[in-house]
C-alpha cells in the first residue's frame, strides 16, 4: 500500500477497491516499519485515527475524505501530545487544534501521527530532536534535513500522501530536496499560523510535503484562507489551485540568479540544473541569468540569524517552567525558571536565545536588530527588482546531497555556504511562494530545484512545477528499499 497519492487513494475508495479500515490497519503496521528504520515519528496516533473510522462516511466529492496525513510536532493537536521535539514540551498536551488541523478535520482527513523536527524548529538537520536524529528514506545513515525532516522522510518513504511542515528559512524546501519529495510554502499569510508553535513570526510559513504537484494543489487549497484568530492571515479569496493546474507555461519569464548559480561546485548538480533550464526553454519559457547584489547575498545569513533568533527569544519567553514547559522545582521563582530552562533546552537553543537577547538588549537594538531589519528590506527590494521583469526565479535547492548523520558541519565561512546553502531564505524575507521539486539523483540520492514566485501567485508556481514534473517523469517517486 506504499506510494499511494491523494488522487489515487481517493479513486480507490470511491470505487470500493479497498476497505478503509483494512487499509488503515495495514498503514499502522507499515508505520512501525518506517519508524524502526527512520525514527521519524514522535507520536503515532493509532487509537485516535481508528476511532474516527467508526461510522466513517466517505465523501466522493471531497478529495481529502479519508486521506491519511502526518503533522509536524509543532502543530497544536487537541488532546494529543505536541512536543516540538523539545524536552521543555515533552509532556505538553494542547487543549485546542491549530487552525489547519481543524480545516483538515473538516475535510475528513485522518492524522496518523506527529513527526519529528529540529528542537523548536531551529535547525537544518533534524539531528537535534529530543527523540534523536531522523534518517533519510533513501539512505537511513544520512540526514533528512530540517527542521521538518520527519514529515519529509515519512512522505519520502511512501507511507502517506502528504504531511505538514513549517518553514522559517528553508525548513520545508531543503528537506524536500534531500528526501525527493515536493515541499511548498505559499505566501506569508496565505495560510493561518494559529496554533503552530512559532520560531520567528515574521518569517514562519505553514506548508506541506507531497509526492505530486496535483496533491500539493489540493492540500494547499484546503488549508488556505482567512482566519480571524491570526490577524496576519490574508483576506484574499483562495484560488482553485487544482482545477487551474496547467502545463502550458510558454509565456512565463524566469530568472536564475547568477551569483547563486556560480557557487554550485558539484558538477552533477550543476549539469542537472542546466538541464532544467533547457527543459523550461523547450517549453517556451524565457530563462535569463540575472545579477544580484553580492554584498546583500552574503548578508542573508547574518541578517536571518539576528532577526530569527531575536523573534524566537521573544516568542519562547513563556517557556520558563512557570507559565509553560517542564518544571524543575527550586527554592525561588527565579531559580525555577533558570533550572527549568537549563534542563529543558538543548545547547543550540540556548546559544540562539543568548544571541537573541543580546540583539534585543536596549543598548544593542539599533546596531543589531533594527539594522538587520533594514538590511532585510534592502534584500527584499533587490529581489523585487527581479520580479519587476520576471514571473519566477529558479535555483538549486542545495549544492549537495543529504549529508551523513555523523558528518562534520560544513565550513560556514565559505561563499558557497553563505550564498548557495542559504539563498532559500529569500522567500522568507519577502514572504513569497516557494516550491522545491525533485529533479534527479546524484550518487543515488535525490536533488531538487526551487521555484519561487511573486506574492500570492501560488498558481504560477504550481503550474511551473506541474509542467516540469510532466517533463521529468519523476511524479510520485519514493524510497522503496531498506537502507
Amino acid at each position: 500500500m506504499y506510494g499511494l497519492t491523494i488522487t489515487q487513494l481517493h479513486e480507490m475508495l470511491k470505487n470500493k477497491e479497498i476497505d478503509i479500515k483494512a487499509y488503515y490497519e495495514q498503514l499502522f503496521n507499515d508505520s512501525q516499519k518506517v519508524q524502526q528504520r527512520l525514527n521519524a515519528f514522535v507520536t503515532i496516533t493509532k487509537e485516535e485515527a481508528l476511532a474516527k473510522l467508526d461510522g466513517f462516511e466517505f465523501d466522493e466529492n471531497n478529495w481529502l475524505s479519508g486521506i491519511p496525513f502526518v503533522a509536524k510536532d509543532n502543530y497544536s493537536t487537541l488532546g494529543i501530545k505536541t512536543t516540538a521535539s523539545s524536552r521543555m514540551l515533552e509532556h505538553y498536551v494542547p487543549i485546542y487544534n491549530a487552525h489547519v488541523i481543524d480545516l483538515l478535520n473538516e475535510k475528513k482527513c485522518i492524522m496518523i501521527g506527529k513527526a519529528s523536527m529540529d528542537e523548536l524548529a531551529m535547525g537544518g538537520t533534524n539531528k537535534s530532536a529530543l527523540t534523536g536524529p531522523v534518517g533519510n528514506p533513501y539512505d537511513a545513515s544520512r540526514i533528512a534535513g530540517g527542521s521538518s525532516g520527519g514529515s519529509a522522510a515519512i512522505v519520502g518513504s511512501g507511507l502517506v500522501p502528504f504531511a505538514l511542515g513549517s518553514d522559517t528559512g528553508d525548513s520545508i524546501r531543503k528537506p524536500a530536496g534531500y528526501c525527493g519529495v515536493i515541499g511548498f510554502k505559499p505566501t506569508w499569510g496565505r495560510i493561518s499560523r494559529y496554533g503552530v508553535i512559532p520560531y520567528a513570526s515574521s518569517l514562519d510559513h505553514v506548508g506541506a510535503f507531497t509526492r505530486t504537484v496535483e496533491d500539493m494543489a489540493i492540500v494547499i487549497e484546503a488549508m488556505s484562507g482567512r482566519d480571524d484568530r491570526d490577524m496576519t492571515s490574508s483576506t484574499r479569496p483562495v484560488e482553485a489551485y487544482y482545477d487551474h493546474l496547467t502545463s502550458d507555461i510558454q509565456d512565463k519569464k524566469m530568472a536564475v540568479i547568477k551569483n547563486i548559480y556560480d557557487q554550485i561546485s558539484n558538477s552533477e548538480i550543476k549539469e542537472n540544473f542546466d538541464h532544467m533550464i533547457d527543459l523550461y526553454r523547450k517549453m517556451g519559457c524565457t530563462v535569463d541569468f540575472v545579477e544580484y547584489d553580492e554584498t546583500l547575498l552574503k548578508a542573508m545569513l547574518p541578517t536571518y540569524t539576528i532577526i530569527a533568533n531575536s523573534e524566537a527569544t521573544s516568542n519562547h519567553a513563556c517557556l520558563d517552567g512557570v507559565k509553560y514547559g517542564t518544571r524543575v522545582e527550586a527554592a525561588t521563582p527565579d531559580e525555577v525558571m533558570i533550572a527549568s530552562r537549563t534542563n529543558g533546552f538543548g545547547a543550540h537553543i540556548k546559544r540562539r536565545f543568548i544571541l537573541g537577547n543580546l540583539a534585543l538588549a536596549t543598548q544593542n537594538q539599533e546596531k543589531m536588530f533594527r539594522k538587520a531589519q533594514r538590511v532585510r528590506r534592502l534584500i527584499v527590494e533587490e529581489l523585487n527588482r527581479i520580479y519587476d521583469q520576471y514571473d519566477l526565479i529558479l535555483g538549486p535547492t542545495a549544492g549537495h546531497v543529504a549529508a551523513k548523520i555523523n558528518e562534520e558541519e560544513t565550513d560556514r565561512l565559505t561563499d558557497e555556504y553563505l550564498i548557495l546553502e542559504n539563498h532559500l531564505v529569500l522567500g522568507n524575507f519577502a514572504g513569497t511562494p516557494s516550491l522545491t521539486l525533485p529533479c534527479g539523483f546524484v550518487d543515488g540520492m535525490p536533488i531538487g530545484i526551487n521555484i519561487m514566485g511573486k506574492l500570492f501567485e501560488e498558481q504560477t508556481v504550481l503550474n511551473a512545477a506541474y509542467a516540469l514534473e510532466k517533463e521529468l517523469g519523476l511524479k510520485n517517486k519514493y524510497a522503496k528499499g531498506e537502507a
